[in-house]
């Protein structure tokens, strides 16, 4: 039969399947084909969590653990084939709770034993959502609660440039801006004049005049010392335009903020003219470094997405891009001495031995190329982004996962050696192999891989971790780009790794400070660390370059490392899980410079809501738009109100744990939202994920420790939390979000799903984002643009369908409602 024709069908039956936590679902084969699906000789490849496994003790099929998400579903002896028209139910059980649909099984391909080589597309696959409510989804009243809270602020008295400014005052003397008033700067400021005039041709159909003089109306950038080195001041009056600052990124971000007072609903056609209104503004951001971290090793993005998340990101005065370049599933920067690290590390496809690509992971199908699994930037990519975010201000981290998630890397150097040595080329063959061949340590990673781990005793490892740097730095170099350090990773290397590796046995016996698996790691960043310093660089990682594992009370804890605390080395601190809580400020205590990226309330992957439609992991939680707004970086604990499951902490959770001291803080170097990309196959997912919740990072980096941070009586801050909650969420609502319907052509980000409840025996709704439109039916149908527009309580009967638009006729989810 041709597998085209074969359909499936994935249905959640049961959560806290026979009282575990573990999920009863169903998958149907339907064979549509006028063949029949033999007993034997064919399998079913998929992605999903290795804890799958099919029902009761006779069940039709087998399924087999493959590596890292990858299973296959073969025949069992009770499987006697599957005639056409016929469909065959197989009942499957899996770990863990189906929270959403990113939990899902996906990437079905069929492969026929007798051609094991070819992968082919099956038929189409359905997922149903689950007709019950096992594990507490969010509920439309719960939604309501929620936002209850906010209030309506009229436009006209919010703050019109964001984020919020240090200081801020509206005088009310507007200034008429045409395409025919210029931009007067001199030639240090040149470059920051040229982007803004480059905007306003977008928005006035043609670029006004540069230029270094000129008296008479005009935007006037205008140098002044003794200001930071990112701080502007800026004046809007009658006669024009002034900003000033003492640098070129002050400068540009005094230009974002005049971008930020044009009306959003200017940008939707051409204007011949433009009111900005008259504001003095002086200011300068709270942390220096505001930093998102974009995934695209996992799922990759094209060029031109990670340029448009560029200029979203300079608009709202974020500096650091933080790339994640390679991991298990990909690696996707161009190194042209070892193009095996994209001729094969940068696809993924169906393969038995990952000799021409890796394997298909995370839904990404058969076919190479034929979807986010595959792709990379060459060099002349790489260069234009680097560019790109220079004359943006925007510094590029470069992150080379390592030693751990480097599957990919692993396998493209073992392509290398395979290619060399058939050649008679053995010392080339084994310059920049990545483990030792005659290892038999056996691990499985947190993502279930078995081979990810770079041997840290090999010689090659540091030949290769050299090149790979001195070409990107050369990359740097012709693209004018900044660059203090490189980001090596350093997270999730599983117990097990290195035990059986010859040559990490010849290192310990010539090495009296290399004296089990566990110093491998010290010796491993040591190394990279001096490799670094020799290029007058520093080393970042995540946080577990910075820590020890050592014996407490007879019990393994991890310890902020006292060998490397004075080496400059910059940690990103994700886990405040659990024990770990203070993590990031015993490392900041203990002189590690920290990037606060925290999980609970910085990690945009994660779901926005414990709802079945809503993508994305929980892992750590639901991290919807207030979770970055109301981190406290310096108390994080203050405001550490839900846990993973979103219900309340109580205070007393956190005593005894370690505070942060005031020498401490000044480790503190700033805030980033990781976007990890599991989930992310597409530019609307991603946007999707990132927007708006990105907007509460860029808040909480850049503004001013608000009162309620600080604030030691609980309903002063709570009563100033409200407050400034509701500004933020009007800001977004009313300027921001419809701003974002057009900079940049469009982003696709969240419409936020509307909150209501029965109360008085009408039906009430509310919504997150004032601004945006509710509409409603009664009749069962989905709301559109021509439903009725909710404005008060509705005395319907029967169930009542909501839905949230924004102004250009986009919508979120449907929230259902019954009346009594």
């Amino acid at each position: 039969m041709n597998p085209n024709q074969l359909d499936l069908v994935w249905e959640v039956k049961q959560e806290k399947y026979q009282g575990k936590t573990q999920t009863l679902s169903t998958l149907t084969l339907k064979n549509t084909s006028q063949q029949t699906l033999p007993a034997t000789g064919w399998s079913l490849y998929f992605n999903a969590s290795p804890s799958l496994k099919p029902d009761g003790t006779n069940a039709p099929v087998k399924v087999e653990h493959i590596n890292g998400d990858l299973l296959r579903m073969v025949p069992a002896a009770s499987f006697k084939g599957l005639s056409p028209g016929s469909s065959l139910p197989i009942a499957i059980v899996t770990g863990g709770q189906m929270i959403n649909e990113s939990r899902v099984p996906d990437g079905f391909y069929f492969v026929w034993d007798e051609d094991n080589t070819k992968g082919l597309a099956v038929g189409d696959v359905t997922y149903l959502k689950p007709s019950r409510n096992d594990v507490g989804w969010i509920k439309a009243e719960e939604i309501y609660a929620q936002n209850s809270t906010i209030t309506d602020i009229p436009e006209a008295q919010l703050t019109k440039i964001f984020p919020s400014p240090a200081q801020y005052t509206e005088t009310g003397a507007a200034f008429t801006l045409t395409a025919d008033v210029p931009l007067v700067a001199d030639d240090r400021y040149s470059n920051v004049a040229n982007l803004l005039a480059a905007y306003l041709g977008t928005v006035f159909g043609r670029k006004p005049a540069v230029q270094a003089s000129g008296s008479g109306k005009a935007i006037r950038l205008q140098h002044k010392a003794g200001l930071g080195p990112e701080a502007y001041t800026l004046q809007v009056t009658s006669e024009g335009i002034l900003i000033s600052a003492s640098t070129p990124a002050g400068m540009f971000y005094g230009t974002q903020s005049v971008k930020s007072l044009i009306p959003p609903a200017a940008l939707a056609t051409t204007q011949k003219a433009l009111t900005i209104p008259g504001v003095e503004v002086q200011d300068a951001p709270r942390f220096g470094h505001r930093a998102f971290m974009m995934d695209v090793a996992r799922n990759f993005q094209k060029k031109e997405q990670v340029l448009k998340v560029l200029d979203l990101m300079a608009l709202y005065k974020l500096n650091v891009l933080h790339f994640h370049l390679n991991d298990d599933e990909g690696w996707r920067l161009e190194i042209p001495a070892l193009p095996e690290l994209t001729e094969l590390g940068s696809k993924r496809g169906h393969t038995l031995d990952d000799s021409q690509n890796l394997v298909s992971a995370l839904g990404s199908g058969p076919t190479v190329d034929a979807s986010s699994g595959s792709g990379y930037y060459s060099k002349a990519d790489f260069i234009e982004i680097l560019a790109y975010a220079t004359a943006r201000h925007i510094r590029v981290i470069p992150e080379i996962e390592t030693p751990g998630h480097a599957r990919a890397a692993i396998k493209a150097m073992d392509a290398r050696y395979t290619r060399l040595m058939a050649e008679g080329k053995k010392a080339e063959a084994t310059q920049y192999l990545l483990r030792d061949l005659n290892d038999k340590s056996v691990y499985r990673s947190v993502q279930n891989w078995n081979d990810n781990v770079i041997d840290v005793a090999l010689p090659s490892t540091y030949t290769f971790l050299e090149k790979v740097v001195d070409e990107m730095l050369a990359m740097y170099k012709e693209a004018g780009a900044p660059i203090q350090t490189v980001h090596f990773g350093g997270d999730e290397v599983p117990q097990g790794v290195w035990t059986k590796s010859p040559a990490v046995q010849q290192l310990m016996a010539s090495n009296p400070k290399v004296n089990n698996t566990d110093d491998l790691w010290y010796y491993y960043f040591g190394k990279v660390n001096d490799m670094l310093k020799a290029r007058k660089l520093y080393l970042s990682g995540w946080e577990e370059i910075g820590m020890r594992k050592v014996k407490q009370n007879g019990k393994t804890a991890y310890i902020a490392n006292p060998d490397f605390a004075n080496e400059n080395f910059h940690v990103d601190v994700w886990n405040n899980l659990g024990s770990n809580v203070d993590l990031a400020y015993r490392m900041a205590n203990a002189g590690y410079k920290v990037v606060l990226t925290n999980v609970t309330n910085l990690y945009l992957d994660l779901a926005y809501q414990k709802a079945y439609e809503e993508p994305g992991l929980n892992w750590g939680g639901y991290v919807d738009l207030d979770k970055p707004f109301y981190f406290i970086p310096f108390d994080y604990m203050k405001n550490m109100k839900v846990d993973t499951e979103n219900k309340p902490i109580s205070a007393s959770a956190f005593a005894g744990k370690e505070r942060l001291t005031e020498a401490g803080k000044k480790n503190i170097v700033g805030l980033q939202a990781p976007l990890w990309s599991e989930t992310v196959t597409t530019p609307e997912r991603l946007e999707y994920m990132l927007l708006p919740k990105l907007l509460g990072l860029a808040e909480r980096a850049w503004a001013p420790d608000p009162s309620w941070a600080t604030e030691t009586d609980a309903a002063k801050s709570e009563a100033a939390y409200a407050r400034d909650w509701s500004s933020f969420v009007n800001v977004l609502g009313k300027r921001e979000l419809p701003r974002l319907n057009y900079y940049g052509k469009g982003f696709q980000y969240r419409i936020p799903t509307a909150g209501a409840k029965t109360e008085n025996g009408k039906i009430v709704a509310n919504v997150q984002l004032p601004g945006l439109t509710i509409r409603y039916t009664t009749d069962g149908t989905e709301p559109t643009t021509q439903s009725k527009q909710y404005t008060g309580p509705i005395a319907a009967k029967g169930t009542v369908n909501f839905k949230v638009f924004d102004g250009t006729g986009r919508s979120g989810k449907v929230t259902t409602v019954g009346a009594n």
